[in-house]
């Protein structure tokens, strides 16, 4: 991949610009605990899933309004605790890089608005464009908010690189028609030990 074909870069929040591993661990593992559920089962699928798809999959025979109530537990988990979130490594020097280069950014993911500005304010990152999981019908794996978010900076996603730590985020990215870097070994174009290796390319168009 020719990083000079790239005119936009669109990133996953969770676990690619803001570590929130723990917060996640922590609120979907209490969440599992409550709900009778086994907290490696529902973490081996909560990072990166939309919540409504992680919880209609624990909760198959749940009704409509049980749904919500779990969905709505696992938020209050999550929006309440912002302990260890900081940016990942790379994060915030590869935004001022593109910053710099006046290279367009964006963030998309499945989490709601007010969670994702809880965290990315906690790790110190303020996009101009940011689109969540209540702009979207479809979540990831459905290229809908990948598509949204290259629409608004005005760029055709075939020329937009989408960065993600999960299977589910990248599937996003490639039916959006985006190259795909992939972090965490995540199998993509472009396979990065951190967004350092991704900064160093990005300060080579400079």
């Amino acid at each position: 991949m020719d990083i000079r074909d790239i005119r936009a870069v669109l990133f996953d929040m969770d676990g690619t610009l803001v570590d929130s591993d723990a917060v996640v661990d922590r609120s979907w593992g209490r969440w599992a605990v409550e709900y009778g559920l086994s907290p490696a089962e529902v973490l081996a699928v909560a990072h990166g899933n939309p919540a409504e798809a992680t919880i209609a999959q624990f909760l198959p025979d749940a009704t409509p309004a049980e749904r919500a109530a779990a969905w709505q537990r696992v938020y209050d988990l999550e929006v309440n605790d912002v302990e260890g979130i900081v940016a990942t490594p790379g994060a915030v020097e590869l935004i001022g890089t593109l910053e710099r280069i006046g290279m367009p950014w964006a963030v998309y993911t499945s989490a709601p608005a007010q969670l994702a500005k809880v965290r990315l304010n906690a790790g110190g990152i303020e996009p101009r464009v940011l689109v969540t999981i209540d702009d979207v019908e479809n979540g990831k794996p459905d290229p809908e908010g990948y598509l949204r978010a290259a629409g608004i900076l005005g760029v055709p996603a075939e020329h937009c690189l989408v960065v993600e730590d999960t299977v589910v985020g990248r599937t996003a990215g490639e039916a959006a028609g985006a190259r795909t870097a992939g972090l965490k070994g995540i199998e993509a174009d472009l396979e990065l030990p951190d967004l350092h290796r991704l900064d160093g390319l990005f300060k080579g168009l400079e």
